[in-house]
């Protein structure tokens, strides 16, 4: 199901105050996606997309005043209660869609009196997980997910009062250059301008003016030259014996992404690294290395680290690194 594809595309559309109709269609495209999503995966009780998805869905239902039974509210409940919403970086995230759309339903009064207090009072345990997640930079989970966590902190009221979220947008404004893509770009400006996504449902769109005007963008200065970057796969028990599967330097255009690296070492030895991705609003993102495939039933992803132990804070197609570098893809447990 293109579940969390169809909610972006809603959140964004309401947030351009279209004319009524076409989103009606579109808005029942999603409620059946929804359900579809479930009922394909009931034997591993997890959404067949993901809880990230799951969660887009439900708020982009609500932004747009829908209500959404409480069966499938539940369900993101228990997972939330029960810790099942990812991993790392990615955990912030889904747990910062999870928490809008909680809130969204809430102050809409989409759910009953008592519903409604259960999902107001997860809203603010998540944005007490994601306070206490922040890592000494001020960044909570990676780069990508503080835009996120911010969100979080704004629709719950809660950024007045946390040290966190000051912390939080020092590192944004720090790290600007990350959100070149039009899918973190519209994660990272409604908080630029002290707002989330549950702003989208309140909008007047009669007091809105017709800003939106053309941009010259310059294109990027043009790298010369080359660099060699060492590539590492690592996997440990008890999904290998061995820890260091390959371990290899490769040779790219200065201008190189991670990306980059990891086609170039398929050109270079096809028969002995082999890898696949996954397209996502965010970008490729890395589901098998060496055959060995990330699985969320089986709770693992693939790490990306720059030696020695340094998770990277930016996808596999913006990461670019430095001459002689070393980087690290780690088969880790969630």
């Amino acid at each position: 199901p293109h579940t969390g594809r169809l909610a972006l595309y809603l959140l964004g559309l309401r947030a351009t105050c279209p004319p009524p109709g076409p989103q009606r269609s579109l808005v029942t495209w999603l409620k059946y996606y929804l359900e579809e999503d479930w009922t394909g995966s009931r034997r591993h009780g997890h959404p067949l997309t993901s809880y990230y998805q799951y969660g887009l869905g439900v708020l982009a239902l609500c932004v747009h005043h829908k209500r959404v039974r409480e069966e499938v509210i539940r369900r993101l409940l228990t997972a939330q209660h029960h810790g099942r919403l990812g991993h790392s970086g990615n955990a912030v995230d889904t747990e910062a869609v999870v928490a809008l759309a909680f809130t969204c339903l809430e102050r809409r009064r989409l759910v009953g009196t008592e519903l409604a207090a259960e999902l107001r009072a997860a809203a603010h345990r998540a944005s007490r997980s994601m306070a206490e997640a922040q890592g000494p930079d001020g960044i909570i989970g990676n780069i990508y997910s503080t835009p996120w966590a911010l969100q979080v902190f704004l629709a719950t009221g809660t950024c007045q009062a946390e040290p966190a979220f000051g912390q939080a947008m020092a590192a944004l404004l720090e790290n600007l250059e990350a959100f070149g893509t039009a899918a973190t770009m519209a994660q990272v400006l409604p908080v630029l301008h002290g707002r989330s996504y549950l702003d989208i449902a309140s909008m007047h769109c009669q007091e809105e003016p017709d800003t939106l005007t053309p941009m010259d963008i310059e294109p990027p200065t043009e790298v010369l030259g080359n660099k060699t970057v060492q590539l590492v796969v690592e996997c440990s028990l008890p999904w290998c014996y061995e820890l260091r599967l390959y371990d290899r330097p490769v040779p790219v255009p200065a201008a190189a992404s991670l990306l980059d690296v990891l086609w170039a070492a398929a050109a270079l030895e096809p028969k002995d690294f082999r890898f696949h991705t996954q397209d996502t609003p965010q970008g490729p993102f890395l589901t098998q290395v060496l055959g060995l495939e990330a699985r969320q039933d089986k709770r693992n992803y693939w790490q990306l680290l720059t030696a020695p132990n340094t998770p990277l804070q930016m996808g596999i197609a913006d990461y670019r690194p430095e001459d002689g570098e070393t980087l690290i893809l780690r088969l880790s447990e969630w």
